[in-house]
């Protein structure tokens, strides 16, 4: 059998399982999202160690950013299910009196969840809550550059759904094509613009609905009010997870010039604290994912003025924080996402100037400022686009399951988390429900006057 028709046949089971109605009530729902905890938290340590073969992500990190907030997000999915679906009821207008309206939460149906490799649990496990949640079965397809991870995935998916609702496809582009290809009922895609678009022609072609959680430039204001040595810390934070191959990890700094060398001393400061101990790093700084990848970094490094690090270790594929000082706004590290513990620093004279270059730019996934001037924060706030952000921190916004995450424009479409995630993967069906006790005989045939005073009434 070819590798398409297995993975047609997938679907095909898929769409069994979907219409058999095995996720229609709460209670179905609740099981399936029970079943999917037992076997992570069964699986723990082989998913930390996993994700340690993969990344170099020490179990701290791995916690923090993976495992802990998959936990928090099954809690809070499985705590608000049933308000989620319960129908909605709406307001109606008087020419649909008497009777009521309600939205309910449709599955779409067989969903493809698309994962990648920076935080492979994590960003395939998120959605797949959502898309059970919602009641849909689910394809998913995580990342071949991550496959000690997949593979612990892959067990962990068929231990908790040994019926179907959720299949996992493992491979790489060949196995993607083929994916792309179905004419799956909605896909959930998470990587890099490039590849988004692609993913978007091909899901245009069935007219499948598609959420794209992509990438981008993500900038870092510093003002000169902000607390610098605060700044340095949090900026820090945010950069150093997971080497920087965070999709909404800082990119780079615009800093008022006033405060830039302040800046550039406390983050060296910063650095040599956490990074002065060889053995720590060897064990807590995560790994380059592939040759390719640590190739391109070092070449960002060596085409740029370095003030700090800029030092890599080929043998274990690991780059040293590195801040790069006003480099060219059309050079490599200024026009491709970095994805790497590079900090491109640049100053900045007028708040007015900045916003309207950035204006100009693609919009990105997040955007983060630091500021004690409430005027400053306002204007940045109402004249910027980007998917979502921080006000003196970083990446924090994302850990929220009470708030949705997403992008806009190049950054991605649509968003997920919590109820934005079942709403998602959910459509929104209308019904009206008439009483029979009453009828509006105007809007019947035959029309008895030209009069249109009484329908612009009743549709008020």
């Amino acid at each position: 059998m070819t590798r398409q028709a297995i993975i047609q046949q997938i679907f095909e089971r898929g769409r069994e399982v979907f219409f058999n109605q095995v996720l229609q009530t709460k209670q179905q729902r609740l099981a399936a999202l029970n079943r999917l905890e037992e076997e992570l938290r069964a699986s723990e340590k082989r998913l930390l160690k996993a994700l340690k073969l993969d990344l170099n992500k020490s179990v701290h990190e791995a916690f923090m950013t993976e495992i802990g907030l998959i936990y928090g997000e099954l809690s809070h999915a499985k705590k608000h299910l049933g308000r989620w679906m319960k129908p909605q009821r709406v307001g109606i207008s008087l020419g649909q009196m008497p009777g009521r309206v309600r939205l309910h939460s449709d599955p779409y149906g067989c969903v493809l969840i698309m994962s990648p490799w920076n935080y492979p649990a994590l960003l395939t496990i998120n959605p797949l809550i959502s898309a059970l949640s919602a009641g849909n079965t689910v394809v998913l397809k995580p990342s071949a550059y991550s496959p000690h991870t997949s593979t612990v995935l892959e067990q962990i998916i068929r231990q908790a759904f040994p019926d179907d609702l959720v299949q996992i496809v493992t491979g790489g582009r060949e196995e993607n094509q083929a994916l792309l290809d179905i004419p799956f009922d909605y896909i959930f895609f998470t990587g890099s613009p490039k590849v988004g678009r692609f993913v978007m022609e091909k899901a245009a072609q069935h007219l499948t609905p598609i959420t794209l959680e992509l990438g981008g430039k993500s900038p870092v204001i510093v003002d000169q009010t902000a607390d610098i040595e605060q700044t340095a810390k949090r900026l820090l934070f945010g950069k150093l997870l997971n080497a920087g191959q965070t999709c909404i990890a800082p990119d780079h700094v615009f800093v008022h010039r006033y405060v830039k060398q302040k800046l550039i001393d406390a983050l060296i400061k910063q650095s040599q604290l956490i990074f002065k101990d060889p053995t720590y790093v060897e064990d807590n700084w995560p790994r380059i994912i592939s040759e390719k990848h640590f190739k391109r970094l070092k070449g960002l490094i060596e085409q740029n003025r370095v003030v700090y690090g800029g030092g890599s270790c080929t043998e274990r594929q690991t780059i040293e924080f590195t801040i790069v000082d006003s480099p060219p706004l059309d050079s490599p590290v200024m026009q491709e996402e970095i994805f790497g513990p590079i900090l491109p620093i640049l100053v900045y004279d007028d708040l007015n100037q900045l916003i309207r270059e950035q204006q100009q730019r693609p919009k990105p996934l997040a955007l983060y400022l630091f500021t004690k001037d409430n005027r400053t924060e306002q204007r940045v706030l109402k004249e910027l686009s980007f998917g979502g952000g921080c006000i003196n921190d970083t990446v924090l916004h994302i850990s929220s399951t009470k708030a949705p995450f997403g992008g806009v424009g190049n950054s991605g479409m649509g968003h997920y988390h919590g109820k934005y995630g079942f709403q998602t993967f959910s459509h929104q069906k209308t019904i009206l429900k008439k009483s029979w006790f009453f009828d509006v005989s105007v809007r019947h045939h035959p029309y008895k006057s030209p009069d249109t005073k009484l329908p612009k009434w009743m549709l008020k």
